[in-house]
């Protein structure tokens, strides 16, 4: 299992730099293809490190998809660029635009309890772990609510 997470973890990091640096555009990668990938490898991410939380288990191999989520989660603004509210089988709300400052606040917001899980599980603290999951799904939920479509 956690090889076939550090598999998932290591796409979403080749995505993350590829949005960043711009290359997925050159190359003709559509944003709404790269978001709807990234965003299917954040719920598994974020589905292992809540089924692990849930049954106790050892936090420490969470630090990885915790700093995963973290990187993804800085660059969910970038795969969001003007224009790319059309075409594709796309759920993004026109909130994403017209209140940007409110879309990117939770997803620095999710990325700030992404960091402080992974140090949480580097450290071994089980509640501290618990305690930013639940942020981070509070945060998943706020965008889902605000920004996409059902």
């Amino acid at each position: 299992m956690t090889r076939n997470f550090a598999l998932c973890a290591g796409i979403v990091l080749a995505l993350t730099g590829l949005a960043q640096t711009g290359a997925a555009r050159a190359d003709g990668l559509e944003p709404i293809a790269i978001r709807q990938v990234g965003m299917d490898l954040q719920a598994g991410s974020f589905g292992f490190i809540r089924t692990v939380v849930a049954a106790k288990g050892d936090v420490k191999p969470l630090e990885a998809p915790a700093k995963a989520l973290a990187r993804w989660a800085a660059t969910i603004p970038s795969v969001y660029p003007a224009g790319s509210d059309k075409g594709g089988d796309t759920k993004a709300l026109p909130e994403i635009w017209s209140d940007r400052a409110g879309f990117e606040k939770i997803a620095v917001t999710m990325g700030e309890a992404a960091t402080k899980l992974a140090s949480a599980a580097k450290a071994g603290d089980a509640d501290e772990v618990a305690l930013e999951t639940k942020a981070i799904g509070e945060q998943c939920g706020a965008c889902h609510r605000g920004y996409r479509a059902k």
